[in-house]
């Protein structure tokens, strides 16, 4: 049994904002949840909703002073920056069409940033935050989490060696069943702005849950994609965006892929899958047991990888927390990718350098990336179907 790693340290905790995150929101809960897993952050302001009073409430369930409470992320931002306990970073996790223009004012006025995927609406919007995460030198990170868990670490590792050989084939799959149903017709939150083209976008599939195969699957394999092309659904009648998405995809170096994404898929909860072939063997993971992975070999027996019993190499055990049948889930794999980040931004801090292998948590272009795969798929839906190169 290997046992697991101890988390939390001694040195000062990093201050952070948050924008969005408020009272009926899901996701803000979830990175408050997360970072307070190691202590190594602490939030002290938030524009936590579009209501101040929904921000007002938030800030009191969080025991955050009212003069640190604000109507607006611009208000926030603004007022934060000039104080002397202005936040180390700040986090977005508002709907879609908020990401760039929080992103932007935060970056103007010196603040790094934590960014909910999609990056933004738009690629030339995305591109411009990346030109200036590397004026201005500050850290990013967009939360593409479920990249956190050991499993994957390690999976990438085994890729990345060659033990499974040259990678042909990568399936890639993200079936939900939430919105069989026209959920957004019954006032919930969460439906309702995924489905509305001013917050989401032009995509709701491809953009909210899509997504997470493009990155997840570039992560792991280190593979280029070349070309897609994608058939975009929209089965709620008179829903605007899809809610169910094929993609073909052609990667550099001639490996092929199948990703399919759906948000009206009865029986699924919150089914992400991947299933990456090579010449040598092959490898299988699916987050809703995310401790195990299935990994193949042409000239052995198939065999299961389990975090905490078996070894694994040294990234992904160093974030491995529980000794072996305690399962690690959503929560650890977020408090993953936010170890790493705050690891980062404290070392950048301190003014030390910052090496390769402790940048290990998803970036501005990976961000950048996603929002082009985005815009590549509702391109080539809306065309019929047709092969879209994807820029650069």
């Amino acid at each position: 049994m290997i046992e697991g790693q101890a988390s939390g340290a001694s040195s000062p905790k990093l201050r952070y904002g948050m924008i969005g995150g408020g009272q009926g929101a899901f996701i803000g809960d979830v990175h408050r949840k997360a970072l307070a897993m190691d202590g190594q952050a602490e939030i002290v302001c938030g524009a936590f909703s579009q209501s101040y009073e929904n921000t007002l409430a938030t800030g009191d369930a969080l025991g955050l002073p009212k003069e640190r409470l604000y109507r607006t992320f611009t208000e926030m931002i603004h007022g934060e920056s000039q104080r002397h306990d202005r936040p180390d970073f700040l986090i977005i996790v508002t709907p879609n069409s908020t990401h760039y223009p929080a992103a932007k004012l935060a970056l103007e006025h010196g603040f790094s940033v934590v960014c909910e995927k999609p990056l933004a609406t738009s690629s030339t919007a995305a591109a411009e935050l990346a030109c200036l995460v590397r004026e201005t030198g500050l850290l990013f990170c967009v939360t593409y989490a479920y990249s956190g868990y050991p499993v994957v670490k390690h999976l990438r590792d085994l890729i990345a060696a060659g033990e499974i050989g040259e990678i042909r084939f990568v399936n890639g799959e993200y079936p939900q069943e939430w919105l069989a149903a026209k959920l957004e017709d019954t006032g919930q939150k969460q439906a309702a702005w995924r489905t509305d083209p001013k917050l989401a976008g032009g995509s709701n599939c491809v953009g909210d849950i899509g997504s997470h195969i493009e990155f997840m699957a570039a992560y792991m394999t280190g593979l280029e994609m070349e070309s897609l092309c994608a058939r975009l659904d929209r089965f709620g009648p008179g829903r605007p965006l899809d809610d169910n998405a094929t993609v073909l995809v052609n990667f550099k170096g001639g490996a092929r892929g199948v990703y399919w994404s759906s948000q009206i898929a009865a029986g699924h909860d919150n089914a992400l899958r991947l299933r990456i072939y090579g010449t040598k063997g092959a490898v299988e993971w699916f987050q809703e047991t995310p401790n195990t992975a299935r990994v193949s070999f042409l000239d052995r027996p198939t065999g299961m990888i389990s975090r905490g019993r078996d070894p694994m190499s040294l990234r992904a055990q160093s974030l491995s927390r529980l000794p072996s049948g305690h399962p690690e889930g959503y929560f650890e794999c977020f408090a993953n990718v936010y170890a790493t980040y705050l690891a980062a931004l404290a070392k950048k801090l301190r003014g030390e350098p910052l090496a390769p292998a402790g940048l290990d948590f998803p970036n501005v272009d990976d961000g950048v990336r996603g929002v082009r795969y985005i815009e590549s798929c509702v391109e080539s839906s809306a065309r019929g179907s047709v092969w879209v190169e994807m820029g650069t």
